[in-house]
């Protein structure tokens, strides 16, 4: 499988060329494609200096969620499997943000954006499913652990609160770095002379 990328007028295609010797499946062969092309895996400059560290401390914010739902979870027998599976789910997707940010090539801040994405439905399934947690207990008053469990579920709703908002901070993000280094290939692209001037002003040689 071949990729390549041609430009023209503020438009980009993208033509895959699948192998029909081999035994993957055409789908296999076109993910496979965009994960091996140069142009999606080579790391982008430009992405790092949008980013900045803010992938970093949104990771680290996700992986702090991720283990507190772990530990917390565990003390709650009657939640299920639930906080261990949206723990697992959290740091997950913080160690994604952190190499999105370590390594800013454009196939992996795109799935750094998707992951977070998908991290807000999580998010939200986490706040729905502790929230009937605490409908639940509410019957259970009479228990002396009743109002332990309702306090700890209280607090993995803040968290998932929490999460919500670090997933939807840092998937905007990647997609601003993407929009703008997107604009910045479509100025080269206008005007190569323009930019190659602008580049050298930008960095002059040593």
């Amino acid at each position: 499988m071949s990729a390549t990328m041609a430009k023209a007028d503020g438009v980009t295609v993208l033509t895959l060329t699948s192998d029909p010797e081999s035994a993957c499946p055409p789908l296999c062969q076109i993910l496979k494609g965009l994960c091996y092309s140069p142009t999606c895996c080579s790391v982008s400059q430009h992405l790092r200096r949008v980013q900045k560290t803010s992938q970093s401390l949104l990771g680290a914010l996700h992986i702090i969620v991720g283990l507190l739902n772990i530990g917390l979870g565990a003390l709650i027998y009657d939640a299920g499997i639930h906080p261990f599976l949206l723990g697992g789910m959290f740091i997950f997707f913080g160690i994604v943000s952190i190499l999105s940010e370590k390594f800013p090539s454009p196939c992996l801040v795109f799935l750094n954006v998707f992951l977070n994405l998908a991290g807000v439905g999580f998010a939200i399934v986490a706040n729905v499913l502790y929230s009937m947690n605490i409908v639940l207990l509410s019957f259970w008053w009479m228990f002396d652990n009743a109002m332990i469990l309702t306090g700890v579920i209280g607090v993995l709703i803040v968290l998932s609160v929490l999460e919500l908002c670090v997933a939807i901070s840092s998937a905007v993000l990647g997609i601003k770095a993407l929009k703008s280094s997107e604009k910045r290939e479509n100025k080269s692209t206008d005007d190569p002379e323009k930019y190659k001037r602008e580049e050298v002003t930008t960095n002059p040689p040593a």
